[in-house]
């Protein structure tokens, strides 16, 4: 049992090896959208925005004529 502490030694910094190695290389997806993807993809953001800002616009004057 005296060989216990030093194989836990050895093990922590292998196992780091090999967990730093595949979070660099490993599972990441990359997406690869085209211009017209992005473009239709920023015109949806765009019409939300519109309609949160209105929104936001029409809660604040309902809290002004609260008060």
């Amino acid at each position: 049992m005296e060989w216990l502490p030093f194989l836990m030694l050895l093990i922590c910094p292998l196992m780091m090896i090999f967990m730093m190695k595949g979070h660099s290389h490993g599972g990441g997806h990359q997406h690869h959208n085209s211009s017209k993807e992005l473009d239709v993809k920023i015109s949806i953001l765009e019409q939300e925005n519109e309609r949160l800002q209105q929104e936001i616009n029409s809660l604040s004057s309902m809290t002004k004529k609260g008060s």
